[in-house]
């Protein structure tokens, strides 16, 4: 059976894949949510970066033999930087409203705004409960954020923002493995929606979903899954 490693996005962690463990999916394919070091598990030694922790999941996409990384947000980058390593095992990424452009940063990239981790976590925590007000299922969002280890917090903001200014994130997905984006339109920035429309990458598009679809509508992303990863071969 084929094996898929979930890693989410900008503070959160593998539990946002939890729901899809209970899907028809689930029976089809080998569904790991994958805890990366600072979210879900202890932080590294040393700085938390894109690729310090596309090391970590490159370990573990060997370990396991995983030919299928689904990757949330940031964490596009992440797989996209392992996958592009000598001998991966990676053969598909389906990015959920991963990076593409630099707009996209737009949780992790404010990381930059600030001098130290202490008070970029106070800011980040306070913007997300404002917008719990009005977006419910940010309030778990803003959950994981707080349990989430405060300095790789702040040091993948950092990279992130200067990763996307120096490339463009969108052309090293596409370039690391075959690449799926699954998006709801009204969730996406402009110069990405533009990205999608000028390059060659496979679009499964999922309106009304939030930033989540894995959380709130875990059957509807499951089934588009299920459509894909048969198409490509992963299912049979």
């Amino acid at each position: 059976m084929t094996k898929m490693v979930c890693i989410a996005g900008f503070g959160d962690n593998g539990s946002m894949f939890y729901p899809l463990l209970t899907t028809e999916l689930a029976k089809q394919i080998e569904i790991r949510p994958f805890d990366l070091p600072g979210f879900g598990k202890p932080a590294l030694s040393g700085d938390t970066t894109l690729a310090s922790l596309a090391d970590v999941l490159d370990a573990e996409t060997r370990t396991v033999e995983a030919s299928v990384v689904v990757a949330h947000s940031v964490g596009s980058i992440i797989a996209s930087l392992a996958a592009q390593k000598a001998g991966s095992p990676i053969r598909t990424i389906l990015s959920l409203e991963g990076n593409l452009t630099a707009e996209d940063a737009y949780f992790s990239g404010t990381a930059a705004d600030y001098d130290s981790s202490e008070s970029f976590r106070a800011a980040f925590l306070q913007r997300l409960s404002e917008m719990a007000e009005h977006q419910p299922i940010i309030s778990r969002y803003r959950e994981m954020v707080a349990g989430a280890d405060q300095n790789a917090l702040w040091q993948l903001g950092r990279d992130a923002r200067r990763f996307s200014a120096e490339k463009s994130p969108g052309k090293v997905l596409i370039e690391a493995a075959m690449a799926v984006y699954f998006y709801n339109p009204a969730n996406v920035p402009d110069s990405s929606l533009k990205w999608l429309e000028t390059h060659d990458i496979l679009k499964i598009r999922m309106d009304d979903t939030s930033h989540w679809p894995s959380v709130d509508q875990p059957d509807l992303l499951a089934k588009q899954m299920t459509e894909v990863l048969t198409q490509i071969g992963h299912i049979s």
